[in-house]
């Protein structure tokens, strides 16, 4: 990542049939949702707190990745959840494993995706290969590859406050939220 940090972090709305809503309080601006949320956890009543838990944010988690077999693509970005994301920083803590992100020792990571019969979403299952490989054997690709790692605040755009109330409101009444789009230039 730009900041020097191996995963980004980004908290998410889901609702309705939206692919997700930047929550704007995680960058200090105004959030409707999250004062609903709130609102709706002070009442106490067993119902509105039923409806803040559907509006909880998850959060998803980036990195930037070199996929092998893909190097003409240069650096991508890779979003995984919550427990990829987990078993992930569990690399960090394995002495076996050492430092994954040396560019000269570092390891592969080799991912299993999978879809189980009557689940809803995908299983994804990481673990680090066995012996270390080298980023790549030219040392100026690898510095080619590390300035060239995508903003992920150009790749998702942040709604106004009108838009994400327009959803919000059209979710609550039982309508049709409008779809959203995540992928922008612009934020």
């Amino acid at each position: 990542a730009p900041d020097g940090q191996p995963f980004m972090e980004r908290w998410f709305y889901y609702i309705g049939e939206n692919v997700g809503i930047l929550t704007p309080h995680q960058f200090g601006k105004p959030d409707p949702i999250n004062d609903l949320i709130r609102k709706l956890y002070s009442s106490g009543k067993p119902d509105d707190r039923n409806l803040a838990k559907k509006l909880q944010p998850k959060m998803r988690c980036y990195a930037p990745v070199i996929v092998r077999g893909e190097e003409d693509k240069g650096v991508q970005v890779w979003a995984f959840g919550k427990i990829v994301y987990q078993r992930m920083l569990g690399f960090f803590l394995d002495e076996e494993v050492g430092d994954i992100l040396s560019p000269t020792e570092g390891f592969d990571l080799k991912i299993l995706i999978s879809k189980p019969p009557g689940k809803q979403f995908n299983d994804t299952v990481v673990d680090p290969a066995r012996r270390p490989t080298k980023l790549h054997e030219d040392s100026k690709q690898v510095e080619t590859w590390s300035n060239s790692i995508p903003n992920l605040d150009d790749m998702y755009r942040l709604k106004s406050t009108q838009e994400i109330e327009t959803v919000l409101n059209n979710w609550l009444n039982g309508g049709v939220a409008e779809e959203t789009t995540t992928f922008s230039t612009t934020r």
